[in-house]
This record gives structure tokens, sequence and C-alpha cells, in this order.
């Protein structure tokens, strides 16, 4: 009866139908490797609830997909091209979220080809070595320079050119102007600078400093935006 039900209307004698029980049970499992997933990537991790139900779902919508292809051909190249239409109209992610992401799509098409002890085994061994380096912060620098981007607001009169040269040499170990511009109407500059301090302990003496050359107009220090931290 159930078979009747979830049969296809274009199946035929040549095409393989799905019994209910092999989907229920894919379609659970799949579910418990997101919720898997999604506990795994929590640890040691900033995120979003919306980010983590997405990643819960995902491996159970990626083994549906796959199961629903079951080797036609056709059906998957249409599949393949309605993926690529799909736009996440968001902020772009960092290297793990697109990793994780990755991992979900892998454990979810391994629970659709019908390898369930292969797609939680998967999922586990992934999700522990996850952990292990985000426990051991794999890839922190190590060593004591802390990288800021630092702006300064100057009054129109100074010559910002070699103006902090000086105290930038004594409290960085290296320093890049990488922006200038006019603000207030043209009657101030605000510099900003990418600087690599030589020690956190350095940050405050070094904007003591520099209040005393600029008049004690604005100064501000922020962590230096590179383009490592996405993929």
């Amino acid at each position: 009866m159930l078979d009747t039900i979830f049969g296809g209307l274009f199946d035929t004698d040549m095409t393989r139908v799905i019994p209910v029980g092999a989907f229920l049970l894919c379609l659970g499992c799949s579910l418990v490797i997101g919720l898997i997933l999604a506990v795994a990537y929590m640890y040691r991790t900033r995120y979003t609830k919306s980010f983590v139900a997405t990643l819960a779902l995902l491996p159970a919508v990626v083994c549906v997909v796959i199961m629903m292809v079951n080797g036609n051909v056709g059906t998957g190249v249409a599949v393949a091209g309605a993926f690529s239409l799909v736009r996440f109209r968001s902020a772009p992610g960092t290297a793990k979220e697109i990793g994780v992401l990755f991992l979900a799509m892998g454990a979810g098409m391994i629970a659709g080809m019908g390898y369930l002890g292969y797609a939680f085994l998967f999922a586990f061994i992934l999700c522990g070595i996850s952990m292990i380096y985000s426990r051991l912060d794999l890839g922190a620098r190590k060593n004591s320079a802390v990288y800021k981007t630092l702006h300064i607001t100057i009054p129109e009169d100074l010559d910002y050119t070699g103006v902090f040269e000086e105290l930038l040499a004594r409290y960085a170990a290296s320093w890049e102007l990488t922006n200038v511009k006019t603000t207030n109407m043209g009657s101030l500059f605000k510099l900003t600078y990418d600087i690599t301090l030589k020690s956190p302990d350095l940050e405050k003496p070094l904007i003591d400093k520099i209040r005393c050359r600029n008049g004690n107009l604005e100064i501000s220090v922020s962590k230096q935006e590179t383009a490592t931290t996405g993929l």
C-alpha cells in the first residue's frame, strides 16, 4: 500500500523504487548526522541560530536529492542546474563555515547513496578532527606581534608626511599608510595605517603619544581586517 502511495507517476519496470522504510531510515540518519555536525560546529565557535539550524538540515536535504536522482543521469544534470541558480544573499561566509557546509553535503551524499555506516563514520571522524584543531588553535599566530588598523584624525594644516614615523618606529614592527581622506568639510584629514605592534601592551602608550601630536583629535584602533578570514 505504501509503495503504491509513494510510487512515482512515471515509474517503469526498469526503475528501482525506493522502499518507504529505506527512505525514512536514510532521512532519519541524515537528520542525526546534521545534528552531530551542528553541535560540533558550535564548539569554541561564534555562531548564529539560523546557520546552525540550516547546517542541521542540510545533510537531510542532500540525502533526499541523491536518493531521488538514484542513478538517473538526466535527473542529475537537471538537479545540478537547479542548484546552480541558488544565490545566498548574505555576507560572505568564513572558511570554517564554508568547510562545514561541504562536510554536511558530503555526509548527506553518502547517506543518500545508502552507505549509512560510512556516513556516520565520516561525520564522527571529521567532527572529531575539527574539534581537536579548534582546541589546539591550529593556524593561530604564535608570535607576540599584534596586527591592528590605526585611524588618526589630524588638522588640515598638519603635514601628515612622516609626522608619525618616529612614533610608529618605536612601537610597531611594521606599518603602512593605506588610506588618506578629508573629513568635516575638508578641515580635517583621516589617516589609516595597517600596523604590527611589537606587543599588545604598547597599544595605549602609542595612542597617548599620537594624541600629543594630532591635537587630541579622534584616534581609533581596531582589529586589522584581512582576506585570510574568508575562503
